[in-house]
């Protein structure tokens, strides 16, 4: 799960929402031969942003910006769903399997009031590998849906009625049941394969625990408005994991909540209610490991001042909980036999002693193709037998394990098209969002050593920044995709005093050498 542009002091949700105890929705089905563009067959995904991965045997599920991709080779070839009717041009913001049945959410940015949100657009299920699959919309509430009845209670719920800022940032399974944390929208759950959603009442700020039996009064609300005065922290659920024993765990912008009853009752676990708390009630991702029985928690700081970033983590089931990766933003986890890995905006770190110590690997290069990852956030990780996979915002990454931890071969994916003349050059993505993602700017050198500068310049050609100047390019020993007269370069998005630039349009200027005709192109920046 990635978190983009997610933050609990600046929560913003548009006051027109509604939600409610039951919503329906009507699933379609799709055949991937109706495809608008029909899937296709690539050495690649067709992002380099990648949000999740799934590993399962031979078969890698991986989500990015540009919709799902499934390798059924272990990464050697590639079908992508981008374009088809059930997935269109959405990019994929939760994966999911279990049993034979991949699950995906889908999501994409609109602008509202000079805003950029994100909007939920649904859910996708394939029980046939990716053959032929079932959409559902993103689960919404009517405006009358005011009222949940939980146990001997009847709870006022503020109704989401909106897919904005409803979107789902990850998916839990059960036998029998599909749960969602649909930020907004909250924890939901499907019992019919999403032809319908239950809203799920967790326990608001005040309370540590709820179950059906007490006598409560509060409102199922995760922002004050027009709808009441509360405003639960609790309520704001991005994240959903069941363990071996099928309990389950709820990431909220309040802490974790654990269910071992199905969804019913639950107890809270936050900075502030144990001896030895988690480090931040902002929890944006979970990750458990069967081979341990343990828990991981990616606690972000929330409000109070004694709160921080780390990895929470526990072994008992909540009962105790330690903390690891001080100050690390980590985004996701993934699991090599009794090893953990947290992917963060500083690598991928890996620990083999139970958080005790942490690894990250040393420069990533393929060998083969002679592509290096640059320093990245990394936002996924997975594996299968001697594989591990890494996604990040620059590209996905496998690494055939053969000696030691993060000792062996490396294969870089990095989707880009290639030159048609070396007096060409494009950047991507475009449009690009520099609080997420950086801006790639290929183009060729003539197949020789070359002294480039790039600038950057505002609509009115006034210069924004200088990304490199004078610096060596076109040597296999810098940045390559893979064809030696072709090198790639990053701008962040930022300005020479470091801030990110405004939304609007630049152009970027590339000059080789002492002679030539320098390269333009333009870029639109939408934040």
């Amino acid at each position: 799960m990635k978190i983009k542009n997610v933050l609990p002091a600046a929560f913003f949700l548009i006051l027109f929402f509604s939600a409610s105890q039951f919503a329906q929705v009507r699933p379609e089905s799709y055949s991937l031969s109706k495809g608008r563009l029909g899937k296709t067959s690539s050495s690649t995904p067709l992002s380099n942003s990648i949000s999740d991965i799934i590993t399962v045997g031979d078969t890698v599920w991986v989500g990015t910006s540009r919709g799902l991709s499934r390798s059924t080779d272990k990464g050697e070839n590639w079908t992508n769903y981008y374009g088809t009717d059930a997935f269109g041009s959405e990019s994929i913001s939760a994966i999911a399997y279990s049993n034979g049945v991949i699950w995906a959410a889908t999501a994409h940015s609109v602008e509202l009031d000079g805003q950029m949100h994100s909007q939920g657009t649904g859910l996708r299920y394939s029980a046939d590998n990716g053959k032929t699959w079932n959409s559902i919309p993103q689960p919404v509430d009517e405006p009358g849906d005011s009222v949940i009845q939980y146990g001997i209670n009847r709870l006022r719920a503020l109704p989401v009625t909106v897919t904005v800022d409803n979107l789902s940032y990850d998916i839990a399974l059960t036998p029998g049941t599909v749960w969602i944390s649909s930020y907004a929208g909250g924890l939901r759950k499907s019992t019919d394969m999403g032809k319908t959603w239950q809203r799920v009442v967790l326990p608001p700020d005040r309370l540590n625990s709820i179950k059906p039996t007490d006598t409560l009064n509060f409102a199922l609300q995760p922002v004050a408005g027009k709808f009441g005065a509360e405003s639960n922290l609790n309520h704001r659920v991005f994240s959903v994991i069941a363990d071996a024993n099928n309990n389950l765990y709820v990431g909220t912008a309040g802490g974790i909540n654990k269910s071992t009853d199905g969804g019913i009752s639950w107890q809270k676990f936050t900075h502030q209610n144990e001896n030895n708390p988690i480090s931040g009630n902002f929890v944006v991702a979970l990750g458990y490991n069967p081979e341990t029985r343990s828990l991981w928690g990616a606690t972000w700081k929330a409000e109070e001042a004694s709160e921080f970033y780390a990895v929470s983590y526990t072994t008992d089931q909540g009962a105790t909980w330690q903390t690891a990766l001080e100050d690390e933003q980590v985004h996701n986890f993934g699991f090599k036999g009794q090893d953990v890995i947290a992917t963060s905006d500083n690598g991928a770190f890996r620990s083999s002693d139970m958080g005790r110590s942490w690894i990250a690997p040393g420069p990533i290069v393929d060998k083969e193709s002679n592509i290096s990852l640059q320093p990245t956030a990394f936002y996924a990780a997975a594996s299968e037998g001697n594989y591990v996979w890494l996604g990040t915002e620059n590209g996905l990454v496998r690494l055939n394990e053969t000696g030691g931890m993060w000792q062996g071969d490396w294969k870089v994916y990095f989707a880009a098209q290639p030159l048609a003349s070396a007096d060409e050059s494009y950047a991507f993505p475009n449009p690009f969002s520099p609080d997420v993602e950086r801006l790639t700017i290929k183009y060729s050198t003539g197949g020789k050593s070359e002294s480039v500068t790039i600038r950057i310049f505002d609509y009115g050609m006034n210069l924004v920044r200088t990304v490199i100047q004078n610096a060596e390019r076109g040597s296999l020993s810098n940045a390559s995709d893979g064809q030696t007269n072709s090198v790639i370069d990053y701008w962040d998005g930022r300005d020479e005093t470091g801030k990110i630039v405004p939304n609007g349009v630049y152009f970027y200027r590339i000059d080789r050498g002492s002679g030539g005709d320098p390269l333009f192109g333009k870029v639109i920046v939408l934040l």
